[in-house]
């Protein structure tokens, strides 16, 4: 019988990645934005600064998830969301266009989770 931890666990597991891809986003790309006139070891050091939060989040997230998912199946998960917090970035933060490429890699990302959930 399912309790209230088998069904937390993933979510807490989904809820940390998000997060911690959140952070990643902004760690790999917003120095693109904030700080391309400044010296590439300045855009490193506030990255690595964003990216100590990105891992404190990431690496319980792992472990959390691994209890519920296998290994191939936890970086599926991870591309998913990284996809998913990655768009509204490019679009919202950083003022890309809104292209239909990005739906057509959300949907083979749809496959490579079909193939990897399957039973």
């Amino acid at each position: 019988m399912p309790t209230i931890t088998n069904f937390v666990g993933p979510f807490s597991f989904v809820g940390l990645l998000i997060l911690s891809n959140v952070f990643m986003t902004f760690a790999w790309y917003a120095h693109l934005k904030n700080f391309s006139a400044k010296p590439w070891w300045i855009a490193v050091l506030v990255s690595w600064s964003i990216a100590l939060f990105e891992y404190a989040l990431q690496v319980p997230a792992n472990r959390i998830g691994y209890q519920y998912f296998t290994l191939g199946q936890l970086k599926i998960a991870q591309e998913v969301i990284t996809l998913g917090v990655f768009v509204p970035f490019a679009v919202f933060y950083m003022g890309e266009p809104f292209k239909t490429d990005y739906i057509w890699a959300g949907l083979c990302l749809l496959g490579a989770v079909y193939f990897m959930f399957r039973s």
